[in-house]
């Protein structure tokens, strides 16, 4: 049996950030088929929940990069590796010195999240501290309530193209640290920064997943830098026509773009969705 992975914003969601009624259409139809499918996004589960709430999404899912996986089920978190309290501390210094929030992720004793962060700056950075209250009732906190031994699953910001290139170079050369950007809001200048330890990744996250669920191949379909390892772990891979260069080039094919529903519209064609 196959395994279907989507990742999120610019591959199974449209620009609105949103699963078009085509698209969920199209799951009500793989669950019908009995076709498992699941999700390994950038976004963290307060972010992507109210998004897949209501289109079966019942099996283990990774978050972040695969530096967590949900399972839905026993309602519990997977942790894969972690960052160090010195691997923190040039992610925050970086950010700072480019005049940007870093927000930093941890878990709880119970696995719930928790984000810290400075005092913030701009109005972007607001905006995304007060979505991330009205998604999910995450607790926020000031950054000098941080502990030093708290388990910090990554680091996210969100600014000015300049600022968020200059920290990338910054942490390029940390043998331990993994950076990913992409457009924070179509059409406009802010770009979204996500740093987190190596050896955490989506490829390794699907990897886990197939394992546990006892399926044999993974169907993947992604659209940026931080899909490319998923695409090496995967039978298959496509990416939308919207994907950069990079993961265009690693794809097994390229389809539709996902602001056309794309992703929806190659599955009913690879599983003959719309066949009686």
């Amino acid at each position: 049996m196959e395994l279907v992975v989507f990742d999120l914003d610019g591959t199974l969601l449209n620009r609105e950030s949103e699963i078009s009624d085509y698209t969920s259409d199209t799951l009500k139809l793989l669950t019908e088929r009995d076709i498992a499918y699941t999700v390994a996004t950038g976004r963290t589960l307060h972010g992507a929940r109210a998004i897949l709430e209501g289109h079966c999404f019942r099996l283990p899912q990774a978050y972040k990069n695969g530096v967590i996986i949900w399972h839905p089920e026993t309602r519990h978190f997977s942790r894969g590796a972690t960052l160090t309290p010195d691997e923190l501390d040039n992610v925050v210094r970086a950010c700072l010195t480019q005049g940007l929030t870093p927000f930093v992720f941890a878990l709880d004793e119970n696995n719930e999240s928790i984000v810290y962060h400075p005092p913030l700056q701009t109005d972007i950075e607001r905006e995304l501290i007060r979505s991330i209250g009205v998604e999910e009732p995450v607790k926020v906190r000031a950054f000098d309530e941080l502990f030093a031994d708290a388990t910090i699953t990554h680091v996210n910001s969100i600014g000015a193209s300049e600022a968020i290139n200059a920290v990338l170079h910054s942490v390029k050369d940390e043998t331990h640290l993994v950076a990913y950007s992409g457009i924070a809001l179509e059409g406009q200048q802010w770009r979204w920064l996500d740093v987190h330890h190596s050896e955490a990744s989506k490829g390794g996250a699907i990897r886990t997943m197939k394992s546990l669920l006892g399926l044999d191949r993974v169907i993947c379909f992604g659209d940026s830098d931080n899909d490319l390892s998923m695409f090496e772990a995967a039978d298959e891979s496509y990416a939308p026509a919207n994907g950069n260069d990079r993961i265009k080039s690693a794809a097994t094919a390229v389809i539709g773009h996902h602001d056309e529903e794309g992703i929806a519209h190659f599955l009913r064609e690879r599983f003959s969705l719309d066949a009686p």
